[in-house]
């Protein structure tokens, strides 16, 4: 493990209410660091490792930690092949190199430079022109070893720089391994906040939700297995793919494919299927039926969907009522990189990769939802 990650925090200084590239406090005031930091920058050259994926708002602090204590700072970026064992998909290497060069040429010039860590404890053991080293409070014990490793060839120890973590509005911390669990974003906000509010559809969503949003596989009607079998050749796992509507499911079933989460409503194109096309309860672990009346978004659908998200096994949804907007809230919900197929009349069927770009869309369409008193 890199010296500045990890998952379990001793504690946490701040909770954040953010947006891109800035981090916000409750208290209403503007970022700060800890009153040591006013003083006058004591080390020469500090050193900081880490994935660094999804950069987010926990990295921005401490980044700017280590900058108001250092001249420079030389932050060592983990190789593609000691992220493997990640929970979720982190970036490769050069888009998480990318995006943190972007924010330290904008914000600090050349007083930090990237490089890329191969192994646990990189230059840090054996470094002569370095001073200090920054970290997260979990990890302050891989800067000890680093300590006892330069100790033990002569070389003096390095001031060691701890940042604590930072609360997200989710009830945990800010951190990659959440972002990539699709439960909040790289600010540390919720992608969807759970109420007890149904939402109505507002007439102005009418056309954007008409069109694809995804990729459309095209297919003829009468033949969907067409379609779904070129869709399911783009997807590698199917313990990953969440699919709407019964001639979805159905198809999937039917060609030996059975989805993570299967929501359906007993209808197709809103007309009752009959009993003989009706997807079959069997052999899904978990059955879960909810309410969702057309055209709403009901609070018993969010909490189901929640619940489908969080199990471990394959869940079918039976929804009374309409399950045409379910891609809007279990969006919002899943961890990145999933799959959402649904099926598009007349057309064929749609895939939609379950990213951020997806979740920031969603989360602005159901804001847009008329709250149902």
């Amino acid at each position: 493990m890199p010296w500045c990650e990890g998952h379990a925090p001793e504690e946490t200084v701040r909770r954040a209410v953010t947006h891109r590239g800035s981090l916000y406090l409750t208290q209403g005031i503007s970022p700060s660091l800890p009153a040591t930091s006013l003083m006058a920058r004591q080390f020469s050259r500090c050193l900081v490792g880490g994935t660094f994926d999804r950069f987010h708002a926990g990295h921005i602090y401490l980044l700017d930690l280590a900058l108001s204590k250092s001249q420079h700072v030389e932050v060592w970026i983990t190789d593609d092949k000691m992220v493997s064992d990640k929970v979720g998909i982190p970036l490769e290497l050069d888009r998480r190199m990318d995006e943190l060069s972007e924010w330290a040429e904008l914000k600090h010039g050349d007083r930090i430079s990237l490089h890329i860590l191969r192994d646990k404890f990189g230059p840090a053991p054996h470094r002569k022109d370095c001073d200090a080293i920054a970290c997260t409070i979990e990890t302050k014990r891989n800067c000890l070893s680093i300590n006892e490793q330069r100790y033990a060839a002569g070389l003096e120890a390095l001031e060691i720089i701890v940042a604590p973590h930072i609360e997200d509005g989710a009830g945990g911390i800010i951190s990659s391994t959440r972002i990539r669990a699709g439960i909040i974003d790289r600010d540390g906000n919720p992608w969807l906040v759970d109420n007890d509010q149904d939402r109505k559809m507002p007439k102005v969503l009418d056309d954007s939700l008409k069109q694809p949003m995804g990729i459309l596989y095209e297919g003829p009607e009468e033949y969907p297995e067409l379609a779904m079998r070129k869709a399911l050749e783009e997807i590698p796992n199917s313990s990953s793919i969440i699919a709407v509507g019964d001639v979805c499911v159905q198809t999937m079933l039917e060609i030996g494919v059975r989805p993570w989460i299967g929501f359906i409503d007993g209808r197709t194109k809103r007309q009752l299927l009959d009993e003989s096309e009706t997807v079959s309860t069997e052999g899904w672990e978990a059955i879960i039926h909810c309410t969702n009346p057309p055209g709403i978004i009901s609070s018993d659908l969010i909490k189901t969907c929640r619940k489908s998200v969080n199990s471990d096994g394959t869940v079918l949804v039976v929804v009374d009522g309409e399950e045409d907007l379910v891609p809007i809230p279990i969006h919002m919900m899943l961890p990145l990189d999933c799959y959402l197929i649904y099926g598009q009349p007349n057309k064929g069927v749609v895939v939609r990769i379950s990213d951020e770009t997806v979740k920031q869309r969603c989360r602005e369409m159901f804001a847009a939802f008329e709250v149902i008193p």
